[in-house]
């Protein structure tokens, strides 16, 4: 017996993530980007991109524990992995210990570059890497135009004394 199945669209692949927790199935072209499959598949609108090269890292996403830039990686290369994006940092309504840093220590503007950099140091932080290291490595992959990045090293430094680093 045969069980009828939807196809899928000719030039199209279907890709399942887990996303935040929760697995996600679409059909995207082979060329999308992750980012586009966020935002456009999924409706996940935080990753946001800016320069489409890499560089600025906006587009910050964890897949399988490890920041990348999600404007580099195709769609299909993230079938079966595990994403985290800046939707799933609060829990239960309740901001990340870094997210009410930065609220306190005034790290953002625009707010633009803010999910990919909330990213980012949420990685180093697991990774168990210091505030003067993620102040200095980290942050020096990230493109911020508005606030000169004080407010951002101060949540840093904030959040580390906090959580007793």
């Amino acid at each position: 017996m045969t069980v009828p199945t939807t196809p899928v669209p000719a030039g199209t692949r279907t890709v399942t993530t887990t996303v935040n927790g929760v697995t996600h199935s679409a059909d995207t072209e082979p060329r999308a980007l992750l980012s586009d499959f966020l935002r456009h598949d999924l409706g996940l609108t935080g990753t946001h991109v800016g320069c489409e090269q890499g560089v600025c890292g906006a587009c910050t996403v964890l897949v399988d524990d490890v920041p990348v830039r999600s404007c580099l990686l195709l769609a299909v290369q993230a079938d079966g992995r595990r994403i985290e994006t800046v939707e799933g940092l609060a829990q239960d309504g309740e901001l990340s210990g870094f997210q009410r840093a930065m609220r306190d220590e005034h790290g953002l503007q625009c707010g633009f570059c803010t999910p990919g950099i909330l990213m980012s140091v949420t990685a180093a932080e697991r990774d168990g890497l210091t505030a003067e290291q993620t102040a200095t490595e980290v942050l020096g992959g990230h493109v911020c135009r508005c606030t000169g990045y004080q407010g951002i090293r101060a949540a840093i430094e904030r959040h580390w004394q906090e959580a007793g680093r």
